[in-house]
C-alpha cells in the first residue's frame, strides 16, 4: 500500500474545526500568571508552546471568551498573514487555555490520531494543502471552510499512531536536550555571577573567598580580589563585524548560507537563507561553536550551532587568542541587558550599540590560579551545550528527512495487523 492508495478524506469529515477569539475591546493581556493563559502565535516554537512568553487573562476577561478554549491533544493551525501554516499541539499543561483569533483548533474524531494530524500538517504535503487554500494577496487568510476541505490521506489508525510515534520520539529527545541546556545555562550564569561579580569563588581551602576574609585591593571598579586586573570586553576578545554579504554572491553552484540576525535568533539557517560564496575570507566563515553577538536589533549572544555559514554585517564573531570561549561568552552575556537598554534609547529604525560601548563594559580578569579553576568548570559546560545543540540539529534533519517518506508511504512501518501503539 502506498500514498496513492490510502483513502483520502476531508479534514472536516474527521474532526471539528473551531476558531479562536480576539480580546474584547478595552481588555489587555497581563504578564502576571493566572489560571487563564492566552495562546498567541508568537508563543509558538517548533510546534510547541514556549512557556517563557505566555501572557494571561484576568478572570473577568476570560469569562467573556470562555467558549474559545483549547483542550489537551487539540491541533492548532495559524490562519492569518505570514504565519499561515504554522501548526502547534496542545499539551496537558495548556488544557483550557484561550486561543487567539489568528488560529483555529482542530478536535480529531476516533478515526484520526491527533499526533498524526500534527505531523501531517507540518509535512510538505500538508503545507501544500494549507497554502493552496489561502485566499487574498496582501494579507492572506485561510477561511475555516477551507481548513475543513484540507485533504488527509488516512492509513489505518494503528499505522497513524506508529508514524506519529517515530516523530514524537525524535521530538522528545530534542526537547530533553533543550531542557538540559536550559538548566546548564542557568547554572553556569549563576555560578559566573557568583565567581566574577560577587567574588564568592572558592579559596585554597574551598571556602568562599569574599566571606572568608580574602584580600582585596583598589581598582577603577573599586575593590577587587588581590591579584586580579580590570579590562573591558574589547580587551579580552575580538569583536569581528560581518560583511555586506550581498557583495559576495556565489558565482557557481557552490555556496554557504548567510547568517543574519534572523538565523541567529532561530539558531539555524534554512532553504530561504541568503547565499554567499564559500571563497570569502576564512575569518568571516562561521563554524559550530563560534560565539555570535548581534549588535543591533535583538542583541542576542549565543554559541552558534547551526552549521557552516557566512557572517553578515550587524553580527559580531567573538574570539580571543588569550581566553577560553566561556570567559568572553559569559562576560558578553553579562552585559546584554545593558546593551539592549542602550540600543533602545538610540532606536530609530533598529537600535544598536557602538564599539565604544564594548570599551566601556568593564570586566575583571582573575589570577591565573583562579582562572584555571574556573576553566575546569565552565569549559565543559559550554562544550556540552554546543554538543547537545548540534545533536538536536541532526535529529531535526533526520525528522525532516523521514517526514515526507513516512507520510507518503514511501517508507512503510512494519506493523502486525492487530498491533497496538502507544503514542
Amino acid at each position: 500500500m502506498n500514498f496513492e492508495t490510502w483513502p483520502i478524506f476531508k479534514l472536516g469529515e474527521l474532526s471539528t474545526v473551531k476558531g479562536g477569539k480576539r480580546l474584547p475591546k478595552g481588555r489587555t493581556l497581563q504578564s502576571q500568571m493566572t489560571n487563564h493563559p492566552y495562546l498567541r502565535l508568537v508563543d509558538v516554537n517548533d510546534g510547541r508552546i514556549d512557556e517563557q512568553k505566555i501572557m494571561f487573562l484576568d478572570e473577568e476577561t476570560h469569562k467573556t471568551i470562555a467558549r474559545y478554549i483549547v483542550k489537551t491533544n487539540d491541533v492548532c493551525l495559524a490562519i492569518v498573514g505570514h504565519t499561515i501554516g504554522l501548526v502547534f499541539y496542545i499539551d496537558k499543561k495548556f488544557d483550557k487555555a484561550n486561543l487567539t483569533e489568528n488560529a483555529v483548533k482542530i478536535e480529531c474524531n476516533e478515526e484520526l490520531d491527533s499526533n498524526y494530524l500534527f505531523y501531517y500538517l507540518k509535512s510538505d504535503f500538508g503545507q501544500h494543502q494549507i497554502l493552496s487554500r489561502t485566499v487574498g494577496s496582501a494579507q492572506g487568510k485561510l477561511p475555516i471552510y477551507n481548513v475543513k476541505n484540507i485533504e488527509i490521506p488516512l492509513p489505518k489508525l494503528v499505522e497513524q499512531k506508529y508514524i506519529a510515534k517515530v516523530f514524537k520520539v525524535l521530538d522528545q529527545k530534542i526537547e530533553l536536550n533543550n531542557a538540559i541546556n536550559k538548566n546548564l545555562e542557568e547554572m553556569a550564569q549563576a555560578l559566573f555571577k557568583r565567581w566574577f561579580i560577587d567574588f564568592e569563588f572558592p579559596n585554597e581551602n574551598g571556602e568562599p573567598y569574599k566571606s572568608s576574609g580574602g584580600e582585596f585591593e583598589e581598582s577603577e571598579l573599586g575593590l577587587i580580589p588581590k591579584g586580579w586586573t580590570v579590562s573591558s570586553l574589547d580587551g579580552i576578545a575580538t569583536y569581528l563585524n560581518g560583511l555586506a554579504m550581498q557583495k559576495y554572491r556565489p558565482t557557481d553552484e557552490a555556496y554557504i548560507p548567510v547568517i543574519k540576525i534572523r538565523e541567529l535568533n532561530q539558531g539555524r539557517t534554512s532553504s530561504d537563507s541568503d547565499k554567499a560564496s564559500p571563497e570569502i575570507d576564512n575569518k568571516y566563515i562561521i563554524q559550530d561553536g563560534d560565539v555570535l553577538f548581534s549588535w543591533s536589533g535583538t542583541l542576542e549572544v549565543k554559541p552558534w550551532c547551526g552549521g557552516i555559514g557566512g557572517l553578515n554585517q550587524h553580527l559580531f564573531k567573538v574570539t580571543s587568542e588569550e581566553f577560553h570561549k566561556w570567559f568572553y561568552y559569559y562576560w558578553t552575556l553579562h552585559y546584554v541587558d545593558r546593551f539592549r537598554s542602550i540600543a533602545k534609547d538610540k532606536a530609530t529604525t533598529m537600535g544598536h550599540i557602538k564599539r565604544q560601548d564594548l570599551k566601556d563594559a568593564k570586566v575583571v580578569v582573575p589570577s591565573e590560579v583562579i582562572y584555571q579553576k574556573a576553566n575546569e568548570i565552565f569549559h565543559p559546560i559550554v562544550d556540552q551545550v554546543v554538543s547537545k545543540q548540534i545533536e538536536s540539529r541532526n535529529l531535526e534533519k533526520l525528522r525532516d528527512t523521514l517526514l515526507p517518506k513516512l507520510m507518503s508511504g514511501e517508507i512503510r512501518v512494519p506493523l502486525e495487523e492487530d498491533a497496538e501503539v502507544t503514542p
